[in-house]
């Protein structure tokens, strides 16, 4: 069936006139392309921190306003969620197994991009003033992560910029990164670093790109 033929087929089905039609369907087709964005989108070339932008222009003004806000370099919170979710919204910690074969509980209640728990997200909803945010939402969790980035700097005196003792509290909270807890768990001073490095490189890669960036126009615009 032919897009005209489809359109006079809901004309007469609903008894709409043709002008109030197009009119539903451009604000249907604005509501859509001005967020440019989907939550279940993922990253093609994760290792590239101006090509997932250029891809995803929505997401570098979500990153910029998080970093406006919370003073955390894009860079930082980009590599928190790299190691945290791989970029996908859905990301789920792994679940147990009972007797072997039956899948258990999940791990922890951690969900989106962020992996954040149900009780920090709370708070940070409460503390925000966000109270409709959402894990899978891109906007809300790289802004989650600014705000934890920048409660961890205030009670433990961490410097914003500095990813890997950053990821270490973002990992075990504030109380834990004080105690020093970290210092059991091998692996996950290793994962720290790992993520001080991605930062490092995506770094650098914006410092080429941002310019460009900033010059791309904020919306996207419906060719029509």
């Amino acid at each position: 069936m032919s897009v005209t033929a489809c359109l006079n087929e809901i004309i007469m089905t609903f008894s709409v006139n043709k002008k109030d039609l197009r009119a539903i369907i451009l604000m249907m087709l604005l509501t859509i392309t001005t967020s440019c964005t989907f939550s279940s989108y993922e990253p093609r070339n994760k290792n590239n921190i101006c090509q997932i932008f250029k891809e995803q222009k929505q997401w570098y003004q979500s990153a910029s306003a998080s970093r406006k806000r919370w003073g955390v370099p894009i860079s930082v919170a980009m590599s928190i969620i790299y190691y945290e979710s791989s970029f996908k919204s859905d990301a789920r910690p792994p679940r147990r197994t009972c007797l072997f074969i039956f899948p258990g509980s999940r791990l922890s209640s951690a969900y989106g991009y962020a992996q954040a728990i149900d009780s920090t997200w709370k708070t940070y909803q409460s503390a925000t003033r966000r109270y409709g945010a959402d894990r899978d939402d891109f906007d809300d969790a790289i802004d989650f992560v600014g705000w934890y980035c920048h409660k961890t700097a205030a009670e433990c005196g961490v410097k914003k910029n500095d990813a890997f003792r950053q990821y270490l509290a973002y990992h075990e909270g504030q109380k834990g990164y004080l105690r020093r807890s970290y210092r059991r768990k091998s692996w996950l001073v290793k994962r720290a670093r790992q993520v001080q490095k991605r930062a490092v490189m995506y770094a650098r890669q914006l410092n080429q790109c941002e310019r460009e960036l900033r010059r791309r126009n904020s919306f996207c615009i419906w060719p029509f």
